[in-house]
C-alpha cells in the first residue's frame, strides 16, 4: 500500500489543533503502516505544543517537528523534506486552522496515480475578498514571470508525489516564505502532470490568523524580486 504523509504547519492553534487532528487522522486508515500525520510546531506561544505532545499517546502515527522555525513557509519546506527523508510515496499538505474539509481528500486520493500533483482550487473563499485579490495578483505574476496559467497557486490542499517534490525542493532556500506558490510554478513550468480540483475553503472560526494585509504586502514585494531570480536560474 502507498505511504501517505499528511503534513501541516501550526502556529498558536490551541483553539483548533485537537479538533483538526481528530478530523484528519482517520485518513491514514487504508494506507501503509508507515503513513503519518506530521505537524510542524515551533514558536507557538500558546498551548499548541503541549496539546500535541499529549495527543501523541493517543495517536501513535502523529509526529511533531519542533525545530522548523516560526514562519509558515520554512515549516512547509521542512515538512516536505521530512517526508522525502522518510521515503513517503505521497505528501498531502493542508493547514491546521480548520479551514479545509477532510471529506474532500478522497476525491484527490482516488486520482493520485493519474497525476504528479493534484492541487486545490478555491473558487469561493471564506477568508475575505482581500485574500482572493492577492491570490489573483499572484497568479497573474506567475503568468508574467514564468508564462504559466494556474487558477490557484497557494491553496493549502495539495496531494503530491514525493519524488516530484524532491525534484524542485532544493531550489528553495530553507527560509523561503512562499514554497507552495513556487512549487506550483515549477510544476507548471516544467510540465509536470498536474490538475486542479475545486475545494471548499471555510472562514476561520477559532484562533487568530497570524498573516495580515501589511504582512502580505511586505511578502509580496519580496516575492517580486524572488520570482525574478527564480526565473533567471531556471
Amino acid at each position: 500500500m502507498d505511504t501517505l504523509y499528511i503534513v501541516m504547519p501550526a502556529y498558536n492553534e490551541e483553539a483548533n489543533i485537537e479538533e483538526v487532528i481528530v478530523k484528519w487522522y482517520p485518513l491514514l486508515e487504508g494506507k501503509s503502516d508507515a503513513s503519518r500525520l506530521v505537524i510542524a510546531d515551533s514558536g507557538s506561544t500558546d498551548r499548541t505544543h503541549s496539546i500535541l505532545e499529549e495527543m501523541t499517546s493517543r495517536y501513535p502515527k502523529l509526529v511533531i517537528l519542533s525545530d522548523t522555525g516560526k514562519q509558515h513557509g520554512p515549516k512547509v519546506i521542512a515538512l516536505y523534506k521530512y517526508a522525502i527523508s522518510q521515503k513517503a510515496d505521497y505528501v498531502f499538505q493542508t493547514d491546521s486552522d480548520d479551514q479545509t474539509d477532510p471529506a474532500e481528500f478522497g476525491g484527490f486520493w482516488e486520482r493520485r496515480r493519474k497525476y504528479s500533483a493534484i492541487l486545490g482550487c478555491r473558487k469561493k473563499r471564506g477568508d475575505g475578498l482581500s485574500r482572493a485579490l492577492v491570490e489573483n495578483v499572484v497568479c497573474r505574476l506567475l503568468h508574467i514571470y514564468f508564462g504559466v496559467r494556474v487558477p490557484d497557486a497557494n491553496a493549502p490542499f495539495r496531494l503530491m508525489r514525493t519524488d516530484v517534490i524532491a525534484k524542485y525542493i532544493d531550489r528553495l532556500p530553507e527560509d523561503y516564505a512562499l514554497p507552495n506558490i513556487m512549487m506550483t510554478a515549477f510544476f507548471a513550468y516544467f510540465h509536470e502532470k498536474i490538475t486542479f480540483r475545486e475545494i471548499t475553503f471555510k472562514p476561520r472560526e477559532k484562533g487568530k490568523n497570524s498573516i495580515n494585509i501589511p504582512k502580505i504586502v511586505g511578502i509580496g514585494r519580496k516575492a517580486l524580486v524572488d520570482f525574478y531570480h527564480f526565473k533567471k536560474n531556471l
